[in-house]
């Protein structure tokens, strides 16, 4: 069962959102919280694995209430729900370790998708999207953080990740090392466990951080 908390400030989004997902036989909506400086409080209260952000609200916006979350709970993945696509706001969640983003126009299914998707530990946007939204964060990642972070990679999983950093699927990575798919998704599930990525976008941003992406 995958347990959500919605923070949103607009009663009618959590419940048009907590409808779409509580109708689904593996998801649970747990908690909701209304302001961003509700979520930490709500997380204390019950447990939950994944956090569906709205970026505007009033008191604690989404990005502080990201890092707050990310902070206390770094099991706990954070989506960002934003009105506009390339948001500048959402380029600031990312760099505070969201897990992706979502439009608040999503379908039904690609929510349902999404949060499936981000629980098996994978992005919710597509990796040139998730490329693009960090070349404009770029100014906020310290490019020289952790380059420890990469000792323990073999030279594969290295090429493996820059390949990811450029933006490219575990389908072209296969394609370009000539391997199977299973194979990539192997490296890149040793690339996180050994990089400490919580997720796919997170890996993305160590190789920003790292250089190996410019």
């Amino acid at each position: 069962m995958i347990r959500i908390c919605l923070a949103d400030d607009q009663d009618l989004v959590r419940a048009g959102f907590g409808m779409v997902l509580g109708a689904q036989p593996d998801i649970e909506v747990v908690a909701e919280a209304s302001d961003g400086d509700e979520v930490l409080p709500a997380l204390a209260r019950t447990p939950a694995d994944l956090v569906l952000m709205d970026v505007r609200m009033a008191r604690v916006d989404g990005i502080e209430a990201t890092r707050r979350v990310v902070a206390a709970h770094p099991e706990v993945k954070v989506v960002v729900l934003t009105t506009y696509d390339l948001d500048s706001a959402v380029t600031a969640a990312i760099a505070a370790g969201a897990s992706g983003f979502l439009l608040k126009d999503v379908t039904p299914e690609y929510l349902v998708e999404a949060v499936r998707t981000v629980h098996r530990g994978d992005a919710v946007v597509d990796p040139a999207s998730t490329r693009r939204l960090l070349r404009q964060a770029a100014p906020l990642l310290d490019r020289t953080a952790e380059p420890a972070r990469l000792a323990d990679l073999t030279p594969r999983e290295r090429d493996v990740l820059t390949l990811i950093g450029q933006g490219l699927t575990n389908a072209e990575i296969a394609a370009e090392h000539v391997v199977s798919e299973a194979t990539v998704k192997t490296h890149v599930g040793h690339i996180l466990a050994k990089t400490g990525s919580r997720d796919r976008v997170q890996a993305v941003v160590l190789a920003f951080r790292t250089g190996l992406v410019r």
